[in-house]
């Protein structure tokens, strides 16, 4: 009897721990039903993206094009005899552009614009030093509306604040006429899906203005990368650190009761890489980027604010509870075809200058800051067309300096070999500057595609605020949306685009014979003025 009672209870016991484990396994499910569905649906970031999660991945929304839309990429307009333009900011970065606009051949500068009147009229000067034409000003929180609807214009040149990249490009593409945009040229994704569709909708130019792609380490690098000399390019890296104390002060405020400046107050309030193409843009032309490769997932991460934090304390003599970016941010990207990207921003701690440009290849490296040169053996460096010094050269260390010049040499860019001599005299960043004004203009009056497009614009812009949602989801990985949607593999290959000898002669002729004119007629003007001048001083 006893032993069949025993036998009952184990039963019962066996069934309840049955009905136990059902019970659980059913909580478990529901839980992780009601997790997925949790972590699929939509959400919307303090910037207005919509985004959801994907296997552990952010994505955010990419919007349809609309139907009367198509690509830009490759886009060419018709060839400018004389490309006349409007600057539009002229503080600290939009006064050289325009002297540097006065040594290229073929350009009218027509208009002159800037918040404060006397900062544009100051710029005069530098016309009338170049015997060219004196230009309109405009000023004040709507002067460039008006600059924007002038129909002698082709070409509005912006190097604003940050903030007002993106409404004068809007305003001037809405008044059909080409952009070229100072970095960062748009400050999330918004703004970066608005200049495509204003590009694609209008047919017109939205270059991105990334003087660092012109330097000459880089782009003799990226010729040598083109021809095969490392290899496959498998590895990136790219930074900007450059420690900005000496220029907080210097930055635009606007009143007195602005204590920080427009740069210290974005940093402030934004978090990301709020400054990435200066590394960037020259590696995404190394890796192809949407010319056969496209940007796929980032990881970012970045430090404590520590020196941001004290300098608005410093400045307002309150305590700062919230300075949103890092003194160090980090980037690391993963590309469609399993190439790494690693880029770095640090305007805060007191480093070295370090404009960081790597690459690694399969046979071959590269390295910009602190140390330039190249690594490859013998046997690659023989197969690149250049005869070692030394027959046991290995890629343990950099090349000796006469195997690095020979090497640089052989593959000087073709843009250095016609700008190079001239940048240098005319500077801005050592010549850089120069090289990529004149770039612009020569695509242009060439009728050529241009350097950069508006695809390239947003995809080195987008790291600030897919960097934001790394870091503000505890570094989750966040996948890149596709900026040229689904035309990221038509080009395969970055090139700079070039008119036949023939062409290029005819044109340049032009250009001299355009300058020659206007140079002749402002010459008389800038007299007349100058005498105007000096009657009324007598007066007074």
């Amino acid at each position: 009897m006893n032993n069949i009672f025993l036998l009952l209870r184990e039963y019962n016991n066996n069934l309840c721990m049955k009905k136990f484990k059902f019970l659980l396994l059913s909580a478990c499910i529901a839980l992780v039903a009601c997790t997925t569905k949790t972590s699929s649906e939509q959400q919307v970031s303090d910037k207005g993206t919509k985004w959801s999660w994907d296997k552990g991945t952010i994505v955010v929304e990419t919007p349809e094009r609309p139907a009367e839309q198509t690509s830009v990429i490759g886009l060419t307009i018709p060839k400018m005899e004389v490309v006349r333009v409007g600057f539009v900011g002229l503080g600290m970065r939009g006064p050289g552009a325009v002297e540097r606009f006065t040594y290229i051949r073929g350009v009218e500068i027509v208009a002159l614009c800037d918040y404060e009147k006397e900062r544009a009229e100051k710029c005069q000067k530098y016309l009338q030093r170049a015997s060219m034409p004196k230009a309109a000003i405009y000023s004040g929180e709507k002067g460039y509306e008006e600059l924007c609807k002038r129909d002698d214009i082709d070409l509005v040149y912006i190097a604003t604040d940050w903030l007002h990249h993106f409404p004068v490009a809007m305003c001037a593409m809405e008044n059909n006429k080409n952009v070229a945009i100072e970095v960062p040229s748009a400050m999330d994704l918004k703004e970066c899906w608005a200049l495509v569709n204003m590009s694609e909708k209008t047919r017109k130019h939205c270059m991105i203005l990334e003087n660092c792609c012109y330097d000459w380490f880089e782009m003799n690098t990226l010729n040598m990368a083109q021809q095969g000399v490392f290899g496959e390019v498998v590895r990136a890296q790219g930074a900007y650190i450059h420690n900005l104390e000496p220029f907080w002060d210097h930055y635009w405020k606007n009143g007195e009761n602005d204590k920080l400046g427009w740069r210290l107050e974005y940093n402030m309030k934004h978090r990301g890489d709020v400054y990435a193409t200066h590394g960037l843009g020259p590696v995404a032309q190394a890796l192809d980027i949407h010319r056969g490769d496209r940007m796929k997932t980032l990881v970012a991460m970045d430090t404590k604010s520590v020196v941001g934090k004290s300098l608005v304390e410093e400045r307002t003599g309150q305590p700062c509870e919230n300075f949103r970016n890092g003194d160090h941010t980090t980037t690391l990207i993963r590309t469609e075809n399993g190439k790494v990207i690693e880029i770095q921003h640090d305007v805060m701690t007191p480093q070295p200058y370090n404009r960081l440009y790597q690459l690694t290849g399969t046979k071959g490296f590269a390295n910009k800051y602190p140390i330039e040169g190249y690594a490859l053996d013998a046997k690659q460096l023989n197969a690149s067309g250049v005869a070692p010094e030394v027959d046991n050269l290995n890629s343990h260390s950099f090349m000796p300096k006469k195997d690095m010049e020979a090497l640089v040499q052989k593959y000087q860019h073709p843009i250095l070999k016609k700008y190079g001599e001239m940048a240098k005299e005319v500077g801005g960043h050592g010549g850089m500057d120069f090289i990529m004004d004149s770039r612009l203009v020569y695509c242009l009056q060439n009728g050529l595609p241009l350097d950069m497009d508006v695809y390239d614009l947003a995809e080195w812009c987008c790291l600030a605020e897919l960097g934001t949602l790394s870091m503000d989801n505890n570094c989750a990985a966040v996948a890149f949306p596709d900026f040229t949607r689904g035309h990221w593999n038509d080009i395969k290959g970055f090139k700079h685009a070039f008119a036949s000898p023939e062409e290029e002669a005819a044109t340049e002729a032009k250009a001299k014979a355009a300058t020659e004119k206007l140079k002749k007629n402002a010459e008389k003007a800038w007299k007349k003025y100058d005498a105007k001048k000096a009657k009324e001083a007598k007066k007074k």
